[in-house]
């Protein structure tokens, strides 16, 4: 599955728990209370001052750190 910054937070969580370390390596806190926050990927990065390019940079980066990273791409096992 390929990320855009249309996904839902708590779906990018639900779907790559791991993610949350990236996002908050880049400054973007996506839990609160445990639980995550309501919003787009696009519209937490925005929150945090991210611009345009800014998000498209940021969503690439995901990407690539997904299939390439630590966790190389796997999704929660159901």
């Amino acid at each position: 599955m390929r990320i855009t910054g249309d996904i839902t937070i708590e779906e990018l969580i639900a779907r790559y728990p791991a993610s949350v370390r990236f996002l908050l390596q880049k400054g973007i806190r996506c839990l609160e209370c445990g639980e995550p926050i309501w919003g787009t990927l696009a519209d937490a990065a925005r929150e945090r001052g991210y611009d345009e390019a800014g998000i498209e940079r940021l969503v690439r980066e995901l990407n690539e750190w997904l299939s390439e990273g630590p966790i190389a791409g796997q999704p929660r096992k159901r």
